[in-house]
């Protein structure tokens, strides 16, 4: 909402969730999509979504008019047959005729639409220069958990996180489960902060927020995962049994697990595409409100731990020399990490 002086009004910060309902936490998970763009009177608005989340989307569009923002909303379904696997033309022209000052991504993950996912991120943030919230996966679990947080204390917490880990040489993650990986870093490649609070134009974040991450110069080691990202989250969910991936200068070679056919699945998926097998993102999550997991790529990854992604490194904010076509993060659980010997969280707690 917005004030006649066209301030915002105070937010619903450290709310206890535990008196809320369902519907009136969805509710605040859609306040707080907007209250994290800074969205106000002055913004246009543009919401991407689909069918099976144009709930979500409403809500989200309706707590941008109460701002007294111009808003649209447009399905991806409009553009082409689902999946999209490349960036339709039209849905770019919309987009740079609408000259949007907030853009919102709230869909479902499908197979093969990370390809018209990647460039529209720096299309949006580089090109536009708008506040981007991008909502992939999003679902009323995830608006009613990981989007109520409390993001004044995400914002300080990821922020102290950066500052431990933004000139590290050198993180070393193990697992109750059994992971096992060191992580170097290249100095000239950047580390970005996903704080939750993007007011600035041409910031852009994952929502719901909360994590540190960079393309990493190497991985070596054992990954023992819980979540796998891209299409692989809805369709899987948190796994039966755990994926084990063997990871060497920075190149998956092995993917095993109880469960032969999904890590198949995720092998063959990896080696699509060149360096569809390189680790392109070393993360710590730092949405500390999360303590388990449920599935979701988009809210698992910000729940406190390490999570790491082979495939596209998002060079065009790390500042990493190479590319890939694909994305897919993986998650292991109850981690302890040291940043240059220093523990920072020892079984998914926090020691900082």
């Amino acid at each position: 909402m917005v004030s006649k002086a066209g301030s915002l009004l105070p937010s619903k910060q450290g709310v206890d969730l535990s008196t809320l309902t369902f519907e009136e936490r969805l509710q605040l998970g859609a306040e707080n999509a907007v209250r994290c763009m800074g969205v106000t009177a002055r913004d246009r608005v543009f919401i991407m979504t689909d069918y099976e989340r144009e709930d979500l989307a409403r809500r989200v569009a309706i707590a941008a008019l109460e701002r007294h923002a111009d808003v649209s909303v447009h399905f991806l379904e409009h553009y082409g047959e689902r999946p999209l696997t490349a960036f339709p033309e039209q849905l770019r022209n919309d987009l740079i005729q609408a000259r949007p000052t907030v853009t919102y991504y709230i869909a479902t993950a499908q197979p093969g639409e990370i390809a018209f996912r990647i460039p529209l991120l720096p299309f949006l943030a580089t090109e536009l220069k708008v506040r981007h919230g991008h909502m992939i996966g999003i679902d009323e679990e995830v608006m009613a958990e990981g989007m109520c947080a409390d993001y004044d204390e995400v914002f300080s917490l990821t922020n102290q996180v950066y500052d431990l880990v933004r000139n590290a040489k050198s993180i070393h993650v193990t697992s109750a489960k059994g992971t096992d990986v060191t992580a170097t870093f290249n100095n000239d490649w950047k580390w970005i902060p996903c704080h939750g609070q993007y007011h600035k134009q041409g910031q852009w974040g994952n929502l719901p927020e909360g994590e540190v991450f960079t393309a990493p110069a190497t991985v070596d080691g054992v990954l023992v995962c819980d979540v796998l990202g891209d299409f692989f989250s809805k369709k899987y969910g948190v796994l039966k049994h755990p994926v084990v991936i063997m990871v060497k200068g920075g190149y998956v070679t092995e993917v095993t697990s109880q469960d032969v056919a999904v890590a198949k699945e995720l092998r063959d998926y990896l080696f699509s595409v060149p360096n569809g097998n390189r680790a392109g993102e070393f993360a710590i999550g730092t949405l500390t409100s999360l303590k388990k997991l449920v599935g979701n790529l988009l809210q698992d990854e910000k729940m406190p731990g390490l999570h790491v992604a082979f495939g596209n490194p998002y060079p065009e904010f790390t500042g990493a020399n190479w590319d890939a076509k694909i994305h897919v993060d993986v998650i292991p659980s109850r981690c302890t990490i040291e940043v240059d010997g220093r523990v920072i969280m020892r079984d998914g707690e926090f020691t900082i």
